[in-house]
């Protein structure tokens, strides 16, 4: 006998509420703080933040951008307060898909990373799998330059990718949606968490 509608979206919800509230509990909250006091130590030093990722990751990469520019704000109007220096390497289409057209896409993030970052910069890696070509070339880059990497990923290892970062935070996880549903949720972990201590910080 076929199932209902009902019973499939019944069965799909509780079945991944499960899984997502499993892999929650199964985060390190020491990896968490590690990534924190490090892109910390990059506001506090005037280093920039590099985000990228592929596919929803793209689109987590860019809403981290967001937060960490904006939301850790206090005083949005006061030309004193410091911010972040926050960029999200999946934002300039025309300059990714140049680069992505004229010679691979496999390159897009390294190229664009050539242009801006230093020494001492946080580079930030959003991936499920963590084997995306791209962001493994990037981050190779990243530390050939002495920025500090840090990976949000997934697939239980975090792939290639995990093997090479300085940070790392891995969800215990085959399921992308499950990957990026806590690459969103870290982002606004570690946002509140720096608008905190920023605070704290800037009054100091």
């Amino acid at each position: 006998m076929k199932k209902s509608f009902s019973a499939i979206i019944h069965n799909t919800v509780d079945e991944y509420f499960s899984s997502l509230t499993k892999a929650l509990n199964q985060l390190e909250k020491e990896k968490i703080e590690a990534v924190i006091a490090e892109i910390m130590k990059a506001y506090k030093s005037g280093k920039k933040v590099f985000i990228m990722g592929n596919g929803g990751s793209a689109a987590n990469a860019s809403h981290m951008a967001t937060d960490l520019s904006k939301g850790t704000l206090s005083r949005v109007y006061d030309e004193t307060e410091s911010r972040f220096k926050v960029y999200s390497l999946t934002d300039n289409m025309p300059l990714l898909t140049a680069f992505a057209n004229d010679l691979d896409f496999n390159e897009a993030f390294l190229q664009q990373l050539r242009n801006l970052v230093d020494k001492g910069d946080v580079v930030i890696a959003l991936s499920g799998s963590g084997n995306s070509e791209n962001v493994v070339r990037a981050v190779k880059y990243a530390k050939k330059c002495r920025a500090i990497t840090i990976g949000i990923l997934g697939f239980n290892d975090g792939g290639r990718t995990g093997k090479l970062v300085d940070f790392s935070i891995i969800t215990q996880s085959k399921s992308y949606g499950i990957c990026e549903d806590i690459q969103l949720i870290l982002d606004h972990i570690i946002t509140s968490s720096l608008a905190k201590i920023k605070r704290e910080h800037d009054r100091k």
